[in-house]
């Protein structure tokens, strides 16, 4: 078993360069199954999500070539087997996004019920509406969704909750829909208009990205692109959050200072200095940090994937602050964690009340989930003595070469593996 072991407090102070937007190149790399030709994708990230994906790939029958850390050569031609198996997509949640791009490549998918963080329930009815709307048959039989068209036709298709995942999976089944789709209620996330941006760029023809009306006009043929995917909104987020909790001064670079509005203005509120320039920002935190309420939305709303960081940095601020989940049913099971380490958090259903604290204290705790895992290293960070971080995998899915990066901006983080005799021992 592998953990993070940090000494704490320290104040973050330096440089860091974000990597590439995860939850772009999650939906990215299964729309390359689309293409006719090789796509050469740049700026992925360097996780543990990445790498399921690239295996999936493979595992079809796909050829896949690193070109550098952070560019990959994809190349479908001979994709032979339109099925994603349990064993891979157990892992992560971005599985399901092969079922809209194989519907439209080999008109039949079947991909096992997603995976990843466990912080509520993760519906697929959305999807399914949509792809049959389109005219596609979808069924769920021994936890995988099966779906087969014989032919997809455009379609008008309103979605009943604004869904990430649905939007971005529609998308992919409609680009060679013949005739016209209009998608209503759409989520507009940064990661929805790159996806679309990579589809344009192959020769798909899709308008409103950004907006919560889509209209995609269907196309016979998309061909192989160079596409360089955004940096990474919560990456970036995250080390602002850092910043500010420990009292530091980090300049984080590669970065779309306009993806990052939500989360400047709540950091400006709780005390922090934020200074925007072209494609870097930098934050400053002197003096304690005040009380400010939050509430999940979607883009353009403060992002839920957010949440955690943001609970952990308020329970180091003056007063009382209210934390209002208004995304997921079940995404404050990291509490648990923090009290451990002296916050006090009431959570009553989404809203968590969270009275300040002086300094939270070193103590062991477990990542319940990847941005939960990004709260309790921050914490860490800000702690007095050391923390044991155990699950990190979860923190890896999402955060590219996270102790290098920490590291660099000073603070005193290492990953150890336990040996499996040493945890026996201890039951």
């Amino acid at each position: 078993m592998e953990k993070f072991i940090v000494t704490g407090p320290t104040s973050l102070k330096g440089e860091v360069c974000v990597g590439g937007a995860k939850n772009a190149a999650v939906a990215i790399l299964p729309a390359a199954v689309l293409a006719q030709g090789k796509c050469v994708i740049e700026n992925i990230p360097n996780i543990s999500d990445i790498t399921t994906l690239l295996k999936i790939l493979r595992g079809m029958g796909a050829q896949v070539r690193m070109i550098d850390r952070s560019t990959v050569e994809i190349d479908t031609s001979y994709l032979s087997e339109p099925v994603v198996p349990y064993e891979l997509a157990r892992y992560m949640r971005a599985s399901y996004y092969f079922l809209g791009a194989l519907l439209t490549r080999c008109n039949r998918a079947s991909v096992s019920m997603p995976g990843g963080c466990d912080f509520g329930v993760r519906p697929i009815d959305q999807h399914m509406k949509g792809f049959e709307a389109l005219g596609a048959t979808v069924s769920i039989d021994g936890g995988m969704i099966n779906a087969h068209a014989d032919l997809l036709m455009g379609a008008h298709i309103y979605f009943d909750v604004v869904s990430v995942g649905a939007t971005i999976n529609v998308i992919l089944a409609s680009v060679k829909a013949k005739g016209v789709t209009i998608l209503e209620n759409c989520a507009k996330e940064p990661h929805i208009v790159d996806l679309a941006n990579f589809l344009n760029s192959m020769g798909a023809d899709i308008r409103g990205a950004g907006t919560d009306v889509i209209k995609i006009h269907g196309v016979d043929i998309l061909h192989g692109t160079t596409y360089s995917i955004i940096p990474d909104q919560i990456e970036a987020g995250t080390y602002m959050v850092a910043a500010a909790a420990t009292g530091g001064d980090v300049l984080i670079k590669n970065v779309i200072p306009k993806h990052l509005e939500a989360i400047t203005e709540k950091l400006q509120k709780a005390g922090a200095t934020v200074i925007e320039y072209d494609d870097s920002i930098r934050v400053i935190r002197e003096g304690r940090l005040r009380k400010v309420n939050v509430k999940t939305m979607p883009h353009p709303g403060f992002p839920t994937d957010m949440q955690p960081q943001f609970t952990a940095m308020l329970s180091l601020a003056e007063g009382t602050s209210i934390v209002t989940e208004g995304v997921w049913d079940n995404r404050f099971r990291y509490v648990d964690e923090l009290r451990r380490m002296g916050a006090s958090i009431q959570v009553d259903g989404k809203v968590a009340v969270i009275e300040g604290i002086g300094q939270f204290t070193g103590a062991p705790v477990r990542a319940v989930d990847l941005r939960a895992g990004a709260a309790v290293l921050i914490a860490a960070m800000a702690a007095r003595g050391v923390t044991e971080i155990e699950n990190i995998a979860y923190i890896e899915r999402g955060y590219e070469n996270i102790v290098e990066k920490l590291s660099a901006l000073g603070a005193d983080i290492r990953k150890v593996i336990v040996p499996e005799h040493t945890l026996k021992a201890a039951l």
